[in-house]
């Protein structure tokens, strides 16, 4: 059995009769981080790539800022719990304030002093979108089998360099995040493309990849835009191949009045 999805038996109903099949179905598992051997928190996810979100998480809410700062990352051999021990002692937060989401979004939804400087603009055609797009549809693989998961893609400006899938859209973002850190590369500027909603969380973990374009297939929230007008990051959602909305920067898109 694949560890990221069950088999269930269903049944259908369809107008003309009722089927009975087995059906592939999304894992939703929680998994205990653990720093310099004391258990931090919990979170929701789908249990791939779980080096990525464990790093990535730590990344993004500021704890760490290079992978030089982990010893060692060890994903337990019934894999529940992530290990991860550090060159220095940090103080890890007690209470987070948690955003919109599923699977329990926690970054401050005050911005942070460190994302307050504005990103490196780029700029992108409707054409580069449209493609864009196509690729990250056509690059969900776990969604193709099961379904019930959100897909972000980190793009370099031409190419998409890392897909992750997760029940969480957050989730996504982190592990992009420690894929990044691991390969000690971000690209600048970058693009984030996602299936989810773009919250004031989902916003501020781009900030941190380095991303000044954010593509949706759904819609921002107020206060993602209203931090976007403040970082230099142009936000464009309910993205399809031949339309789309911009919410911030959108200087940024080469549009022909």
């Amino acid at each position: 059995m694949h560890q990221n999805y069950k088999n269930f038996e269903v049944i259908t109903y369809l107008p003309d009769k009722v089927e009975e099949s087995t059906t592939h179905v999304i894992v939703e598992k929680p998994i205990d981080i653990s720093i310099d051997g004391k258990y931090w928190l919990t979170l929701m996810c789908t249990p791939s790539n779980l080096e990525e979100l464990a790093i990535g998480f730590l990344y993004n809410e500021g704890l760490i800022n290079s992978f030089q700062e982990i010893k060692m990352v060890e994903v337990c051999h019934n894999g529940n719990n992530i290990d991860i021990w550090l060159n220095h002692a940090i103080d890890l937060p007690e209470k987070w304030q948690r955003t919109s989401g599923c699977t329990g979004g926690s970054t401050s939804v005050i911005l942070s002093k460190s994302l307050k400087t504005r990103l490196l603009p780029t700029s992108i055609s409707p054409q580069k979108i449209s493609l864009l797009l196509d690729l990250l549809l056509n690059n969900q693989n776990l969604y193709s089998i099961s379904g019930g998961v959100h897909s972000s893609a980190l793009i370099d400006g031409e190419n998409i360099l890392i897909v992750m899938e997760d029940i969480g859209r957050h989730n996504t973002l982190d592990k992009i995040s420690g894929f990044c850190l691991m390969k000690n590369s971000f690209p600048l500027p970058g693009i984030i493309i996602s299936t989810g909603r773009i919250s004031s969380e989902m916003l501020q973990k781009s900030a941190r990849i380095g991303a000044s374009v954010i593509i949706s297939r759904t819609s921002p929230t107020s206060l993602s835009i209203d931090f976007a007008l403040q970082l230099g990051i142009c936000i464009i959602g309910y993205a399809r191949k031949d339309r789309f909305k911009i919410f911030s920067h959108a200087e940024y898109v080469e549009i022909s009045k």
